[in-house]
């Protein structure tokens, strides 16, 4: 069946906030000053082929600024927007538990602080978590809402390596088993069209994952950035890449969901990057909702909804 509110084919994150909360919840960017194993030399300096934070990061979320005041910058822009609205803190720039244990609850401590501040959202590799950190937020847990969310990006190792994303899918499989044993919910980044992937690949995605004790799920179509390694990819090898169309990839997100576990809470179906950084796929510059309401009326129109043909 489609989700409780009946308005889209699939379990949207959305629903889910008013569901749990009774009112909308904002995410609040943090840059913290985090780096990452895979670009200060423990595991790589390459970082992955398709990264460049300046995609993504909103102009509140600057790390010369403290961890408060970027929050309450977060919060003077969108409480003009919204009445009564709570935040969570989302640690989203680079992997936010590399980093010692007292400094790791300093800065979740400082924004848990910040008035109106109800959670945090943590984004991380699943190859830096462990036991220590996992008490830390289990400890969090028992008064604030907490939720882990692990860069996965690909369920086939060949993929993982060529990407330098610096870890295997057995590794994300273990951490996600980690997290469920503090009783910590935990989400996944996951994205469809890697070089080299096909189509079936993209489905087989959506059943491994479907296995897994995920909560949440963002997917990101497959963007050339300009600046990016994966641009000389491109450049090189254009048949590498799949058919990434619009047209196409609301065919292909629409059956993704139609297998996926209907359980899990899809938080967003498309990723946004300022348009000028964008060479492959051109989308006339189509923003997240309308993508999402391009997805929802094909589904609707092919008696799709999220789970149909769900082998979990």
């Amino acid at each position: 069946m489609a989700n409780d509110g009946g308005i889209l084919q699939w379990n949207d994150y959305s629903s889910y906030i008013r569901r749990t909360f009774g009112q909308r919840v904002q995410k609040i960017s943090v840059n913290a000053g985090f780096t990452c194993p895979n670009r200060d030399g423990k595991i790589s300096t390459d970082g992955c082929i398709y990264c460049t934070n300046k995609s993504f990061s909103p102009f509140y979320c600057n790390s010369d600024d403290s961890i408060s005041e970027q929050l309450r910058k977060g919060i003077d822009f969108f409480s003009p927007k919204y009445n009564a609205q709570k935040y969570l803190a989302y640690f989203q720039t680079y992997t936010n538990t590399y980093d010692n244990i007292n400094a790791l609850r300093r800065k979740y401590e400082e924004a848990l602080l910040v008035d109106g501040v109800i959670g945090l959202v943590i984004s991380t590799r699943p190859d830096c978590v462990d036991d220590e950190i996992m008490r830390l937020l289990a400890d969090y847990a028992k008064e604030k809402y907490v939720e882990i969310e692990f860069g996965l990006e690909s369920t086939k190792n060949s993929t993982l390596e060529l990407i330098n994303r610096g870890h295997t899918y057995e590794q994300a499989v273990d951490a996600i088993m980690l997290v469920q044993k503090y009783g910590i919910m935990s989400g996944v980044h996951l994205i469809l069209g890697l070089p080299y992937e096909s189509e079936e690949d993209f489905y087989l995605h959506a059943e491994r994952i479907s296995q897994l004790p995920i909560s949440t799920l963002k997917l990101h179509q497959m963007q050339v950035l300009r600046g990016t390694r994966l641009e000389k990819l491109y450049d090189e090898n254009k048949s590498a890449f799949a058919d990434l169309s619009l047209e196409n990839y609301v065919r292909i997100v629409s059956n993704f969901l139609d297998i996926l576990n209907p359980e899990i809470i899809v938080e967003r179906l498309t990723s946004e990057s300022p348009r000028e950084m964008v060479l492959y796929p051109d989308w006339n510059g189509r923003k997240n909702f309308e993508v999402s309401h391009i997805v929802n009326a094909f589904m609707k129109k092919n008696g799709m909804f999220q789970g149909r043909n769900s082998k979990g």
